[in-house]
């Protein structure tokens, strides 16, 4: 395996980490009716996160920032 062949497989697992981290971030967040504090207002809707999404996509993002580094020092080496 080349260099520039390694470095090419690095930056586009680190594109498919992105991607899948956009992926879960959007997919963490949902709505939830919560009910009134004084009587007679009317509910709410309040934003909630899965914390398992969340903390799956940090590890995405960590995950393609790494292969981003090291693709470009293997790309960069070539040159």
């Amino acid at each position: 395996m080349t260099t520039r062949f390694r470095a090419i497989i690095e930056l586009v697992l680190a594109a498919v980490a992105l991607l899948g981290c956009v992926l879960a971030w959007l997919a963490a967040k949902s709505t939830a009716d919560v009910a009134p504090v004084v009587a007679g207002e009317p509910s709410k809707t309040s934003n909630v996160y899965d914390p398992w999404l969340i903390s799956w996509s940090m590890l995405l993002v960590t995950v393609a920032g790494v292969l981003l580094v090291i693709g470009v020092t293997h790309w960069r080496r070539v040159s």
